[in-house]
């Protein structure tokens, strides 16, 4: 019978407990997966999102085992999946569970002597050859009456159809195969798989998983400085977040749901940056929205060349109107002319002559900046943070974007999202986080709910099947990416020199590799030029000025982006299998300038072909791994390219020629 789970360790809390015991009960269970620092952190999952479960299970001997994974919803109700036997001789057992309540469940591995399949394996090999044939029929009868013992109560027909069964195994009149055929009948082996006996059941401790809302998950960016909208050059002159919302309908009709805004507070003076990140500004250079306070305040304030809280609040609510989120940019650092600067220099490190020193990363130097410095009072500046934090979300803002979150103490953030999160689960954290592996991954464990990637700087085959593989393998648990082919701070070579195919390209893989992505303002305008050679700053960058575009005439002319990317959002919400994360698989191709990969969930499979090659067609042959996807080597697939319209019939090695200059990738749905 059905056994209750263990209870809930509580584990994934804060003081989270020692790892759990893998290795204890009658039979082994280790390896659990998924599974965060040893189940000290939850793993992470969204709503609608289906996660493998999965352990190393076994026991002495030769006998079968049931392993069944236990899950525990936010709300105590408990849910059995059935793990199956992965590979041959690894003892790896795992199964797909897909969550529809968001909050904090646990998993539990339950094992169990499978006394039934035991009895029918030994039972296929001895009957057939007459050994020991009415003993094992006999066995078999004992445990089919076992089994209708344990039946619930208004289980009448079914407890009938099993006693019948058992009494007919003893009849020696027929012969024993016919016997066992009765067993092997649909009804009977239905009814014995859904109530196994569960003899000697051994549980692992629970597991903590955190579920949380599909854009946690799953999301299309647009990141714009609302300063440039409705800005003048000449003379510079500030737009407006009034000016700002006008553009937001032809962000959502690019098929965009959330709206990024750098930080809109007041600029500081002092040190403040000129066009190109120079020393010496000029009048009416604007300042970068990163050098945060001024005397008109600090991180809790708008800047007044934008408008005023209310015109925030009506950006907010024109978003919401058009079905986007406001996502809000979190930048903890503050010039020399902040208020927090004089009301608590505590909060920042001062060198030997008294000075507070700026900010740096060599080559890179932020005079215009001072980092906050957490050992003097980390309490009030933690206190001050979460009031800052709480500001913008009382006001309707459920994403903030962390800048450097990689420069700040991992229990600021810990203690900040576990806090934030405890009262509003809806809310989302990005990682801002260009930084070295281990970093990432300890803020994605700490409570990010996503992360910035690599994946701005993979550009080859190889490179991006490595980490794709990786992102939705291993760290699948623990980080969500979000891919943006460029930012305000990055322009990346490939770009740089690829023409208008380049954008084509990354734009393709960002948008159907990741669940998560997003654009930066102008990508769609194919804005290339970088500063100098081997750099990736922009020329004129709109970190230090405004850069006002004009997009009716950019739509007019047709050199835009903007058609593409309409198509790959729409794309992407149409297919549910682009908006999973740990369901690519790679497929052989003979150009190394080639790659093909297929997703699959609900029901649906998309396969990418495309070139990486900007700048000349390629041809090559794409061989399907048509185990992945479900088929036989001989089957054919009816497929329709999303990006032309165009229908084909795909065999497990087909031909493909793609010229950058016309189409840069097959997006194809394979036909049911």
């Amino acid at each position: 019978m059905p056994t209750d789970p263990p209870p809930d360790p509580g584990l994934g809390r804060p003081g989270g407990l020692e790892p759990p015991p893998t290795l204890s009960g009658r039979f082994a269970i280790s390896d659990v997966w998924p599974a965060v620092e040893s189940g000290r952190r939850p793993a992470k999952a969204a709503v609608g999102e289906k996660v493998e479960v999965a352990a190393t299970v076994f026991r002495e001997g030769h006998d079968a085992l049931g392993v069944e994974a236990v899950l525990t919803s936010p709300t105590g109700s408990h849910h059995r999946i059935s793990l199956h036997p992965v590979g041959v001789g690894v003892d790896r057992w795992a199964g797909d569970f897909r969550f529809e309540e968001s909050g904090d469940w646990t998993f539990s591995i339950e094992a169990w002597d499978h006394v039934i399949e035991t009895w029918l394996h030994r039972a296929r090999i001895k009957i057939p050859i007459g050994s020991d044939r009415e003993i094992e029929l006999g066995d078999g009868a004992l445990l089919l009456e076992r089994v209708a013992d344990s039946l619930p109560d208004q289980a009448t027909a079914e407890r009938t159809l099993l006693l019948d069964t058992a009494e007919q195994l003893r009849d020696d009149s027929r012969t024993g195969p016919d016997r066992l055929a009765l067993v092997e009948a649909q009804a009977v082996a239905d009814l014995l798989a859904q109530y196994p006996l569960r003899a000697h059941p051994t549980h692992s401790p629970g597991w903590p998983i955190r579920v949380e809302r599909r854009r946690a998950l799953v999301g299309s960016w647009y990141e714009m400085f609302p300063r440039s909208e409705g800005a003048s050059v000449n003379p510079p002159k500030s737009g407006t977040l009034a000016q700002a919302a006008q553009r937001l309908p032809a962000i959502a009709e690019m098929g965009f749901d959330v709206v990024y805004l750098p930080p809109v507070h007041p600029i500081g003076h002092t040190n403040r940056k000129g066009r190109n990140n120079t020393t010496d500004p000029a009048d009416g250079d604007p300042g970068s929205p990163w050098a945060i306070g001024d005397a008109a305040g600090g991180h809790d304030a708008v800047h007044p060349d934008l408008g005023t809280l209310a015109d925030l609040n009506d950006f907010i609510a024109r978003a919401r109107e058009l079905d986007m989120e406001v996502a809000l940019d979190l930048a903890l650092q503050a010039t020399p002319d902040h208020p927090w600067v004089a009301e608590h220099p505590d909060w920042f490190a001062h060198r030997a002559d008294g000075s507070i020193a700026y900010a740096e990363n060599p080559p890179k130097k932020y005079q215009d900046i001072y980092p906050l410095y957490f050992d003097d009072d980390p309490d009030g500046l933690y206190a001050e943070i979460l009031r800052v934090a709480r500001f913008w979300i009382d006001r309707g803002v459920r994403i903030l974007r962390v800048d450097n979150p990689h420069t700040k103490p991992l229990w600021l953030w810990d203690r900040l999202i576990a806090e934030i999160n405890a009262t509003d689960p809806d809310v989302i954290f990005l990682a801002e986080a260009f930084t070295r592996p281990a970093m990432m991954r300890a803020l994605a464990t700490v409570g990010f709910q996503q992360s910035y990637s690599y994946f701005t700087w993979r550009n080859h085959k190889n490179n991006l099947t490595e980490y794709l593989q990786e992102l939705s393998g291993p760290a699948s648990a623990y980080m969500r990416p979000n891919f943006f082919p460029s930012t305000p701070d990055i322009l990346p070579a490939y770009l740089q020199h690829g023409g208008p195919a380049a954008f084509a390209v990354r734009a393709t893989l960002a948008a159907t590799m990741s669940p998560s992505w997003g654009i930066y303002s102008g990508f769609e305008l194919f804005e290339y030029q970088a500063i100098r050679p081997g750099s990736e700053e922009y020329l004129d960058s709109e970190k230090f000025q405004y850069r006002p575009r004009d997009w009716v005439a950019a739509k007019r002319h047709g050199h835009t982006l903007i058609e593409y990317v309409t198509m790959l959002n729409e794309v992407r919400r149409s297919n549910p299998a682009l908006q999973a994360l740990r369901n690519i698989h790679f497929h052989h191709t003979d150009d190394a300038d080639v790659i093909a990969f297929s997703k699959t969930d609900a029901g649906n499979t998309v396969i990418v072909v495309c070139n990486l090659d900007p700048h000349w067609g390629r041809e090559t042959t794409v061989h399907l791994d048509m185990a992945a996807l479900g088929h036989q080597p001989e089957d054919t697939l009816q497929v329709t390219d999303l990006v032309t319209g165009a229908e084909w019939t795909w065999h497990r090695d087909f031909y493909v020629k793609l010229v950058p200059q016309q189409h840069v990738a097959h997006i194809a749905r394979v036909h049911p």
